[in-house]
């Protein structure tokens, strides 16, 4: 464990130390896009964020490579080094895309060659658990086109959900802090080494989107771009077909003493071959339905739009921050309920306890106006923001919310009086609802003669 954490460390320390510099290249080299209609940041901001990224991938790679147990992946396992092929090839696909803009069918084509590279040093899914059945054996062929409708699939559903500040770092950081806590019980539990390099590979994931995050929270400084969102994408395929093709499934059933038991251990690792993803569930979900919902319109499903999940969080009135939260929320309970359904399939505390948080979650989504009051006894210990009094401001019918830094302040209603807002409609960033029109009252003319 101590070694993990040791690779975590310095593969988010030097994303974090890389993200600066990357910054003022992306600047200088004018990989700063005009904003488009369907962006919802108010400035052109710097893109390249993958730069970094990928320099904390290799550094926590080559750290690793160097440890005395870790180390031995690296001489026994080629694995490590198919993932950074294949890393190596989609970051420079997405570097050209982020700077000159690269075709979609050209970049589906980079994503397919990317795993058809890793299939080809021996990262592929040799078999998968099947409830019922047992463990079924895939034919060369059927494990290489699987290998690559995973990969594809995930890349393009982080890529897709990359569309607010931090959202898409965060949302896979939670997704490889539950695969890292799944894969680890298999290699240090069970005693199963081949699940060394998935659990490898999700630390060094969720180093890369821990150094990030500081610099793409809102309002963002720079963003990850394509090179970034493919990047993350593809190294958490890369784990669950790890563990996937290299975990002898016979080894499970000595460990949990029945196929049945087995099976119902490694199901909630296949579920990504089966379609929702239990791991990046949010994200595909999105997917699909952004592709059935440009299909049905008559349009490319590569076209791109403003029915995200995250666009339709901000229309119906939650704030760009609160909206990131919800998000994270919703893949925390789907990725870690499946690693609590591994480890007691049968409990219903488990079920119980994800129907309660569903419920809470719900109520959360539904409640897009709701503004918490603050406690007097915690004034000292919140940020400025949170201090002023919720009370007063809301019997004045003011949001006791004040803008955070880079926002608006709140436009005045009509109707409202001198020094007085009226409450506005939740929407981007705390301001209006999207599609809603910034209304400001008129200042009055004084008549300055005699």
């Amino acid at each position: 464990m101590r070694e993990y954490l040791l690779t975590l460390c310095v593969t988010a320390a030097v994303t974090y130390l890389l993200t600066g510099p990357v910054r003022k290249f992306a600047i200088a080299a004018g990989a700063m896009p005009p904003v488009r209609a369907r962006d919802v940041h108010r400035e052109p901001t710097p893109r390249l964020g993958g730069i970094a990224m990928f320099g904390g991938l290799c550094a926590g790679l080559l750290v690793a490579s160097q440890l005395t147990n870790i180390g031995e992946l690296f001489t026994l396992s080629d694995e490590p080094r198919a993932l950074l092929s294949g890393a190596g090839l989609i970051w420079l696909i997405g570097v050209l895309d982020d700077k000159w803009g690269v075709d979609a069918l050209v970049k589906l084509g980079g994503q397919m060659i990317a795993a058809g590279v890793m299939v080809l040093q021996g990262l592929t899914i040799l078999w998968i658990p099947v409830p019922g059945v047992g463990n079924v054996a895939l034919t060369p062929l059927q494990g290489t086109l699987l290998t690559v409708a995973l990969v594809v699939i995930t890349i393009n559903a982080v890529n897709f959900v990359d569309g607010l500040d931090g959202l898409a770092s965060g949302m896979v950081c939670i997704a490889a802090l539950a695969f890292f806590m799944y894969a680890y019980r298999i290699w240090y539990g069970y005693g199963i080494e081949a699940a060394a390099p998935a659990t490898l590979f999700a630390a060094v994931l969720m180093g890369m989107c821990l150094g990030f995050l500081p610099h793409n929270m809102h309002p963002a400084r720079i963003f990850m771009g394509d090179s970034g969102s493919m990047l993350i994408g593809l190294v958490l395929a890369a784990g669950a077909v790890s563990i996937t093709g290299q975990v002898d499934p016979d080894l499970m059933v000595e460990h949990t003493g029945s196929v049945k038991n087995a099976v119902h251990t490694m199901v909630p690792l296949y579920m990504p071959l089966l379609l929702p993803l239990s791991i990046i569930a949010i994200p595909v979900a999105d997917l699909v339905m952004a592709i059935v919902r440009r299909t049905w319109n008559g349009r490319s499903p590569f076209a791109a739009d403003r029915g995200h999940l995250h666009h339709r969080l901000l229309e119906i009135g939650h704030s760009h921050s609160r909206a990131v939260l919800i998000m994270y929320f919703w893949a925390a309970l789907i990725a870690f309920g499946a690693v609590a359904f591994s480890v007691r399939s049968s409990s219903l505390a488990i079920v119980l306890a994800i129907v309660l948080l569903s419920a809470v979650g719900l109520i959360v989504l539904l409640l897009p106006r709701y503004t918490p009051r603050v406690p007097a006894w915690s004034q000292r210990v919140l940020p400025p923001r949170y201090r002023r009094s919720s009370q007063a401001q809301g019997a004045a019918g003011v949001d006791p919310t004040p803008p955070g830094p880079g926002e608006d302040p709140e436009p005045a209603g009509e109707g409202a009086e001198e020094g007085e807002r009226a409450p506005a409609l939740a929407g981007l960033e705390g301001a209006t609802a999207l599609g809603e029109r910034r209304q400001f009252t008129r200042p009055k003319k004084i008549n300055t003669r005699d």
